[in-house]
């Protein structure tokens, strides 16, 4: 036996494997141009997954850690290496590749690249690469995952993998290691679809957008309005500075107002549609944009909605040890131990008080159940009568029990002059408009000849249109 090594290592090539656990010839070798975090990640899920891997630098001897079982070579001779290669590397260092020209003719090339901002390019990434590079096939992928959603596999939230190319051979190349890395694969068509791809990682929370500018909006409203009814009215027609109200009693208002209404805006879009059904007399046309964009937008507003009616219940529950509840107690027990007098006990008072804590409670729970079932671990697990169930009847429950609760807390209120100041109505009137009407709406929805014919719709029934008759009888 001679002193020769078992493989032999091209100067340019450096092993970072044993030799004992080579790659089998049967092996598919992929190439990775880049070492970096997302160049790393995604070559340990190629080796994972049972390919044979190079990656592609300029200082092949010193580029840093790579993971275990790969080869780090110069980027000629990975190039040659491989015919699928994973380009991770920004676009401001793309000028290399045209000098690999010769190297990656006839080779996919996946272009991973994200920008800092959107139209930071006249063209796209990927259809710039395919410029420089006119004889490979370029496939715009894998930009939409994460480093950390790669290390993971597909148990992260994120499973897809969206892809484009204009060479349908490359592109199923490409589906297919992103199969066999445990992704679900989107085919969004050309490479003329790489800037939409390229645009998906910089929005952010963009289903969000909606329902976070309409609480804003209303969170400013009420905290304003109430603010001048509650605070300035009593320091400029009263003299009392009750300014420290602002951060508990103020909030306390403004919270479960702004949840009360954004809790009915989740099923004023369901009843709008229901009139526009049965107004066509057809559920095959589509609803207007602007009730589309609200429709899918409903969870984002429950969620928001269940966010803050429970900061209504923690701040309902830390009023009792608030410094100014407990001064008036002290005062009020002083006072009539003095006077000697016992304010008699109010039946009425305490039924009052009794029912509206109990029918908060029970709203509130049954909000919970709602938020909880909205998770994906959870939904998925529940058949869609089960989810229609929850969300729909349910639903209208709960934003029955919570417009009740808040009908207890005005009780007879509205009757009283002192209530309107400067002529105003008070905080809980106005947020009571718009789940009152939706309620109202359900209840029309739900009478028998009206719901019969809905129904009908929505199993494909349609109202036959008389002009449109009379123009067919015109045509025979």
């Amino acid at each position: 036996m001679t002193g020769k090594p078992i493989f032999e290592v091209k100067p340019e090539s450096v092993s970072l494997y044993p030799a004992s656990a080579a790659a089998t010839p049967e092996q598919e070798t992929v190439c990775i141009f880049g070492t970096g975090d997302l160049g790393r990640s995604l070559g340990q899920r190629l080796l994972q997954s049972g390919y044979r891997l190079v990656y592609g630098s300029r200082r092949p001897h010193s580029c840093g850690p790579v993971p275990p079982g790969a080869q780090v070579m110069s980027h000629e001779v990975a190039a040659q290496s491989a015919s699928l290669v994973f380009v991770c590397v920004q676009r401001e260092h793309y000028d290399f590749l045209e000098t690999l020209a010769p190297q990656l003719n006839g080779k996919v090339l996946v272009d991973v690249s994200n920008n800092l901002k959107k139209n930071m390019y006249p063209e796209a990434n990927a259809e710039y690469l395919q410029k420089l590079i006119p004889g490979a096939h370029v496939v715009k992928a894998f930009n939409t995952l994460s480093a950390w959603a790669l290390q993971n596999g597909p148990s992260d939230a994120n499973r897809q993998v969206y892809l484009c190319g204009n060479n349908p051979e490359a592109k199923q190349a490409v589906a297919v290691i992103s199969t066999k890395l445990g992704f679900t694969v989107q085919d969004r068509g050309s490479l003329s679809a790489a800037r939409e791809l390229e645009d998906f990682p910089l929005q952010l929370f963009p289903e969000w957008r909606l329902p976070m500018r309409l609480t804003i909006g209303l969170t400013a409203f009420f905290f304003f309005y109430l603010l001048t009814r509650d605070v300035i009215y009593a320091y400029v027609d009263e003299g009392r500075d009750i300014s420290f109200r602002i951060m508990m009693s103020l909030a306390n208002k403004v919270f479960p107002s702004v949840s009360l209404i954004l809790l009915s805006l989740c099923y004023l879009p369901g009843v709008i549609a229901g009139f526009f059904q049965l107004y066509r007399g057809t559920k095959y046309k589509r609803f207007p944009d602007w009730l589309d964009r609200w429709m899918l937008c409903r969870k984002q507003l429950g969620l928001i909605a269940l966010a803050l009616a429970s900061l209504h219940v923690l701040y309902t529950l830390l009023i009792p040890i608030r410094y100014y509840v407990r001064f008036r107690l002290a005062g009020s027990t002083i006072s009539q131990i003095k006077s000697n007098k016992t304010s008699p006990f109010d039946t009425t008072m305490a039924w009052r008080t009794d029912s509206y804590y109990a029918i908060g409670a029970l709203g509130f729970g049954l909000y919970l159940l709602l938020g909880i079932s909205s998770l994906p671990s959870v939904s998925n697990a529940l058949s869609w009568r089960e989810f229609s169930f929850i969300q729909s009847k349910l639903g209208y429950l709960t934003l029955f029990f919570c417009t009740f609760h808040t009908y207890l807390y005005g009780w007879d209120r509205f009757l009283y002059i002192s209530q309107y100041k400067w002529y105003t109505p008070p905080g809980y009137m106005l947020c009571l408009v718009v789940p009152s009407l939706v309620l109202v709406l359900r209840l029309l929805l739900l009478l028998p000849c009206v719901d019969k014919s809905l129904s009908r719709i929505r199993q494909g029934w349609e109202r036959t249109d008389p002009e449109n008759d009379s123009k067919k009888s015109l045509l025979a």
